[in-house]
């Protein structure tokens, strides 16, 4: 509806790919005032001694990460996010407890916290969260605390599939995600790929291929680096 309030919604996932979600998502109250979106590409100082100048030799893309502020209140002020709920009788605890239980606590069947994204309009990012500092503002006369901001920090998270999809790097030092084709055998692929068939024994462990003889057309290899477990 052309006009309508998009918020911000935290949603969990249990799996790296981002394909089974977990518990109920979380939606703010208040839709952050800003946002800081930090992104790094590190490099190698290469400048010889006596050299007249700098001479940086990329080394990786370094890491990713967004930041912002969720306010909590449940003074009345502020309207719930779904019209006619009831404000919670813990105050904020409630709700700032069900946020960290959903993406900085440990899911007790991965051993881990859920992974995250994060969406609102144009900013949609996925990652995991790193930092969560709360400050209570507002108290009842017993001391419930019911209005809060709470800073947060969220690490971009890519498993190894989707970066190989991301990067499309042609340099066997690098990792490559293929898509079988009919016709295609795991030797001919590597040598495409290392210019050298003999490293078809370690990719199908590398993949736990069952019958790596008979490719089928749609499976996707990962082809690791050549320093990796394929050399």
């Amino acid at each position: 509806m052309p006009g309508s309030l998009e918020r911000l919604v935290v949603t969990a996932y249990r799996d790296s790919n981002y394909n089974t979600p977990v518990g109920k998502p979380f939606t703010a109250w208040i839709n952050p005032g800003t946002y800081k979106h930090d992104y790094s590409i590190l490099y190698t100082d290469r400048q010889a001694p006596g050299a007249p100048g700098p001479s940086p030799e990329f080394n990786r893309v370094g890491p990713e990460s967004i930041s912002f502020e969720l306010v909590f209140d449940t003074t009345g002020v502020i309207p719930p996010p779904v019209p006619g709920t009831p404000l919670p009788s813990d105050g904020v605890a409630g709700l700032i407890n069900r946020f960290r239980a959903l993406v900085g606590t440990t899911n007790g069947s991965t051993h881990r916290p859920n992974y995250a994204k994060v969406s609102w309009a144009q900013l949609q990012f996925q990652g995991v969260l790193s930092q969560m500092n709360t400050v209570y503002s507002l108290f009842k006369p017993d001391g419930t605390p019911i209005r809060a901001k709470m800073s947060v920090t969220f690490l971009a998270f890519t498993n190894e599939v989707q970066l190989a999809k991301k990067a499309k790097l042609e340099s066997p030092d690098m990792t490559h995600l293929v898509t079988v084709v009919a016709g295609d055998t795991l030797p001919l692929l590597c040598h495409r790929i290392y210019g050298d068939s003999r490293y078809y024994i370690s990719v199908a462990a590398y993949n736990d291929l069952p019958d790596f003889r008979r490719l089928q057309p749609g499976t996707q290899i990962l082809f690791p680096p050549l320093a990796g477990p394929a050399a």
